[in-house]
């Protein structure tokens, strides 16, 4: 078990999955199981937590309290290329480790044989399984919060010592599970490990290796078309020039379609400088809908931004509103997850093809220091302001405009799910107190709301033009991102609907 988490070590720092929280509720019932007990030593202060294994679902239930806190500290919320990419480790760990008690699906990552059919009549054999799975990958990918993972598993009776690796139990199942996917994607192209072309000492992980170098630097624009990075602070008197975060994910091996090519999308001739008109069209847009800034719109700007509450979220509530059971709980995380990885490989493929310019840039360069009427920061409101102080509502990520990440992300797990589940509908509600803006803390919102959607039409229409309100990306990125994405959802729905099937 310690060489399977030393494995993923250097890439640690980040973020494993998206969880909801659920206390547990029943009986501890670990019997006939074969499980070993927990040493002295690894339950020695762990709380004994009541889940209910036949019944329950331990990722949500025992795992799910204890992750909020470090994972938030591990990860940005809006760090989307890794949030993703962790949540999908996670949820094909929790995919493979059921496989085996499921009629007919086979694993994503192996191929674990079949389970006597007794073996699934209650939740039992799959808690375990799943319980072990889930501390091989938060190990690996979080083992700064060791003591965390270890007290979870020694909370409900279980031995995270126990290290066997068979098909024959619950516990040696769940261990190969996390070991098989580890093993597929540690060199998948992310440089997880930092070790990519040999490197051996003083590892960089999820470094780039692609040689990206932007045509502009934070302090000339060579190119108005072109990204420019910004220089950004967390305050303190200490300013950091951005770089293209990731820019390798690109070449990352993804799961529904051979060539992220497939979906390269359109030039966005409107970001080209040189189309003075329509350049200029797409900056007073933005700056149109900063200065006309609604509470509803800035709350939405900031739950968007929040890769952990929206896609985290949506998933659960269409989860709780469907009444899965815990196959279907996790055959939807599988599907979600998978959905927005490969849309994340697709966006940043195009990203760095086209390589656009964001808005902020291109605002400074067609009014320079003359003076625009927009949102004039945390509780300005709508000011005349000079153009080269402005700045949108949200943070400008930290790579190129054309597509919009988010927007992918979200059509993709939208249409997904949607198939999935056969439905569009969903009730997906998030209330926001007053003065609970992390923008204009104690300003915004005016009074308590709560944000609500009724399908995921609504739902992706709204994380689309989210990143507009927010003053980040144009429209065209928008628009462009919205088909994109639903393509590739269809894609991932159908690959992990096969390996349901156990039709690969």
């Amino acid at each position: 078990m310690n060489q399977r988490r030393d494995s993923l070590r250097q890439g640690a720092p980040r973020r494993s999955v998206l969880l909801g929280i659920a206390g547990g509720a029943g009986i501890l019932a670990t019997d006939g199981l074969g499980l070993a007990a927990p040493s002295a030593e690894a339950a020695h202060g762990a709380t004994r937590h009541h889940f209910d294994f036949d019944r329950g679902n331990a990722p949500l239930e025992v795992f799910g309290p204890v992750s909020g806190g470090p994972v938030r500290a591990a990860i940005e919320p809006n760090d989307a290329s890794l949030i993703i990419r962790f949540s999908n480790l996670v949820a094909h760990a929790w995919f493979d480790a059921i496989a085996p008690y499921h009629p007919t699906a086979i694993g994503i990552h192996s191929n674990l044989g079949r389970r006597p059919a007794s073996e699934r009549a209650t939740n039992k054999f799959r808690n375990v399984a799943l319980m072990y799975a889930t501390y091989g990958m938060y190990g690996a990918l979080l083992p700064q919060y060791s003591t965390i993972w270890r007290d979870a598993m020694t909370s409900v009776g279980l031995d995270p010592d126990d290290a066997q690796e068979n098909t024959d139990t619950p516990v040696g199942i769940g261990n190969l599970a996390a070991r098989a996917v580890i093993a597929s994607r540690t060199h998948d192209g992310m440089n997880q490990l930092g070790d990519h072309g040999g490197r051996e000492y003083n590892r960089r992980p999820f470094a780039d290796y692609t040689g990206y170098r932007p045509v502009n630097t934070a302090y000339e624009l060579r190119d108005p078309s072109r990204w420019q990075p910004a220089v950004v602070t967390k305050g303190n008197g200490i300013f950091h020039v951005q770089q293209f975060v990731t820019p390798q994910l690109r070449l990352v091996r993804p799961y529904s379609y051979a060539e992220p090519s497939e979906f390269r999308v359109a030039k966005p001739t409107a970001s080209d400088h040189h189309n003075r008109r329509e350049y200029k069209r797409q900056v007073d847009d933005i700056l149109a809908m900063s200065a006309s800034l609604t509470d509803e719109q800035k709350m939405k700007c900031e739950m968007f931004d929040d890769k952990f509450t929206s896609l985290g979220a949506a998933v659960g509530s269409a989860s709780e509103n469907a009444g899965l059971d815990l196959d279907g709980w996790v055959h939807l995380h599988a599907v979600a997850d998978t959905a927005t990885f490969d849309a994340s490989i697709a966006a940043w493929y195009n990203k760095n093809v086209h390589d656009a310019v964001r808005p902020a840039t291109a605002i400074r360069h067609v009014y320079g220091d003359r003076p625009v009427t927009a949102w004039g920061g945390p509780g300005r409101g709508t000011v005349r302001i000079p153009a080269d102080q402005w700045r949108g509502y949200l943070n400008v990520p930290d790579h190129p405009e054309y597509p919009s990440g988010s927007t992918a992300l979200c059509a993709a797990e939208a249409q997904a799910v949607r198939g999935f589940l056969g439905t569009d509908e969903v009730s997906i509600r998030i209330p926001r107190a007053k003065g609970s803006s992390l923008v204009e803390p104690g300003v915004t919102p005016h009074e308590e709301a709560v944000l609500s959607w009724d399908s995921w039409t609504d739902w992706t229409r709204d994380c689309g033009l989210s990143r507009f309100w927010g003053g980040v990306h144009f429209m065209p990125a928008i628009e462009a991102s919205w088909d994109m994405g639903r393509r590739i959802g269809d894609r991932a729905h159908e690959f992990v609907r096969a390996h349901i099937d156990g039709a690969v």
